[in-house]
């Protein structure tokens, strides 16, 4: 039998029973504009959600943010006082912030059962070796939330077969860092065209088959045909894990963002509900998730 303290400490730990996404990715991959569009979906389904901004260098008033990093620190006010550069500003901005997160609780009591959707800073350092999003993150996880890690790449990076392995590397290093259930995503489908002819289908990309092929058409070009090993040792650490695909996302085309939220919405247990159930039930969910979320996107949420 648990005592009334213990009790209290497990309620004050899940203030913020819920669910949530934490929008991650590099400079330039639509990680706002995604923000915006997901949360414009929700509302039309009738899902409550708020955007929570925590990039430091992001607009003063970001359109639509219940609440902002920038009340508490701006990143032009660290690199003035602290003398940084950008980089090393961002960075403090983020251990600042893991250092005070009774600041970041006490905005997020009063939205306690909202569908969360963090804005997060695009700075890749944050996401592949730098301790301090990771903590911020699984101490949001120890409050009650339950968060899916939504990382956007720019499809771009497809036409160059040194940049994708290169997009695959940090894909994978950012699964592994940041521990949270995990959805790739390339984003800006709508303009690949605009890039240039892709080697292959775009099922290739986006199922990372066979990398062999990859790395026989980047060894093609002379530049790069003397680093062949490495590029051969990195394809076989990406393949030995097997943890890396990707959803393609055109924002413009509201199926493309419902496919994406079916897809967080399973992998952070929210198509499953809060009731218990066994698991012939949860097996049953999990198959037929698709099918009711294209079926029925009003009524299944």
């Amino acid at each position: 039998i648990r005592s009334p303290q213990c009790r209290w400490l497990m309620a004050e730990e899940c203030v913020l029973a819920g669910f949530g996404q934490a929008v991650i990715g590099p400079p330039g991959s639509g990680k706002s504009t995604y923000v915006r569009a997901m949360h414009a979906l929700l509302t039309s389904m009738g899902r409550k959600a708020c955007i929570i901004n925590l990039d430091p260098a992001g607009e003063e008033e970001e359109p639509g943010a219940a609440v902002s990093l920038r009340e508490l620190l701006g990143l032009e006010e660290v690199m003035s006082e602290l003398r940084l550069g950008p980089n090393g500003a961002l960075l403090y901005c983020m251990e600042y912030l893991q250092t005070n997160l009774d600041w970041l609780q006490s905005r997020l009591q009063s939205m306690r059962g909202t569908y969360f959707l963090f804005d997060c800073p695009g700075q890749v350092e944050l996401y592949t070796h730098h301790p301090a999003l990771p903590s911020i993150l699984r101490r949001l996880g120890e409050w009650g939330l339950r968060l899916c890690a939504v990382h956007l790449v720019d499809s771009h990076y497809c036409t160059d077969p040194a940049k994708f392995i290169s997009v695959l590397c940090t894909s994978l290093s950012t699964m592994l860092h940041v521990e949270l259930p995990h959805v790739n995503i390339l984003s800006k489908m709508d303009l690949i065209e605009q890039y240039g002819r892709l080697a292959f289908n775009m099922d290739y990309y986006t199922e990372v088959m066979d990398l062999s092929y990859l790395v026989d058409h980047l060894t093609s070009d002379p530049f790069f045909r003397r680093h062949r090993r490495l590029h051969e040792k990195l394809a076989e650490v990406i393949e030995d894990y097997g943890l890396v695909t990707f959803i393609p996302l055109s924002i413009k085309d509201e199926q493309s963002l419902q496919k994406v939220l079916s897809t967080v919405d399973k992998a952070s247990g929210f198509c499953y509900g809060d009731q218990q159930r066994s698991l012939g039930n949860l097996m049953s969910v999990a198959v037929g998730a698709d099918f009711h979320f294209a079926s029925y996107p009003n009524d299944f949420f």
